[in-house]
């Protein structure tokens, strides 16, 4: 007779051969996109490197460095030399994202470009639609977004990514592609992006922060899962081909909710506030950087994520 225990869970991890050949799930390159700030001029980012802002021929650089590394996919913010109360600087025909899209195109051709639809980094108050008073006025802003996916698309953008929150935008952008002959293009929804503390570090490189009031007013609270489950179904119905979860770690339950009741892609974004905390930890010599950002996307891979958005994809492609 067998002593006990009978059945032993350490037998299959007594070597990395072993513990590779039943890891249930496995982090993949080919999931990842790198986003990109592209805008006037070079800006390094010391502390966050992935968070500088880079001009037009320094990003496409960038791009060639990454698509030679295995980088599947890039998505670009776009920060203008000008701001105005409507953010036209958006879907303007020479404007940073557009100029950048069309020498991407040229230089690696074989990388997925997707692009940022908001306004937030386009405006002068910072908010991610129109004005009116202080509020921000949903049905304005729609066709200001159509615009500008129309405009990012014509320039050579892949896929469409609306992170505004604005109701009923989807389906706006949707019929707006669909008119000017782009029924082929996909367009990604940040369905439930959530009013978060994680974005900061973002809109402090981007000077995007609003310069007045917060963005809970039309972004999602952090406390709601059905609410999330709501937006989805919404943008399912209006043409979403794949649906995104921001920020990506605080939210793995609302990635696996997405997962479990949706038959579209799932998309993550591992934001900058994720990214620094773990660069600032491993500054400081508290944790291994590489494992801690393996660790976090392999956990947001496995809540249900098939893309994930993250700073780290060029690390990625260097580490795996």
């Amino acid at each position: 007779m067998s002593t006990f225990p009978l059945t032993r869970l350490r037998r299959l991890r007594r070597s990395e051969a072993l513990r590779s050949l039943v890891r249930e799930t496995r982090l993949d390159l080919e999931s990842l996109v790198l986003p990109l700030i592209v805008g006037p001029a070079t800006e390094p980012n010391d502390a966050l490197p992935a968070l500088g802002r880079l001009s037009v021929d320094d990003l496409v650089r960038e791009a060639e460095e990454c698509a030679g590394l295995g980088v599947p996919a890039v998505i670009l913010f776009g920060i203008p030399e000008d701001k105005d109360e409507e953010g036209s600087g958006a879907w303007d025909d020479d404007g940073v994202v557009q100029r950048a899209l069309r020498a991407l195109r040229e230089t690696v051709p074989g990388m997925a470009l997707l692009t940022d639809v908001c306004l937030c980094e386009y405006t002068s108050h910072g908010h991610c639609g129109v004005l009116e008073g202080e509020e921000v006025a949903n049905d304005a802003t729609l066709e200001l977004l159509a615009r500008t996916a129309v405009s990012h698309v014509e320039a050579g953008a892949d896929v469409v990514a609306p992170s505004d929150m604005m109701d009923g935008r989807v389906g706006v952008i949707r019929g707006a592609l669909d008119d000017a002959g782009y029924e082929s293009t996909p367009i990604l929804s940040y369905a439930a992006k959530y009013s978060s503390a994680f974005y900061g570090p973002f809109r402090e490189a981007a000077g995007s922060a609003p310069a007045f009031g917060d963005r809970r007013g039309y972004q999602m609270d952090p406390a709601n899962v059905r609410e999330a489950l709501r937006e989805c179904k919404l943008d399912v119905a209006e043409g979403a081909d794949l649906l995104m979860i921001k920020p990506a770690l605080p939210n793995l339950d609302v990635i696996r909710a997405v997962r479990e009741r949706f038959d579209l892609p799932v998309a993550a974004f591992n934001v900058s506030g994720e990214y620094a905390m773990v660069k600032a930890a491993a500054a400081a010599g508290w944790m291994d950087e590489r494992q801690a950002a393996l660790e976090s996307l392999t956990a947001i891979k496995r809540a249900g994520a098939d893309v994930i958005v993250t700073y780290w994809a060029k690390d990625v492609a260097r580490w795996l």
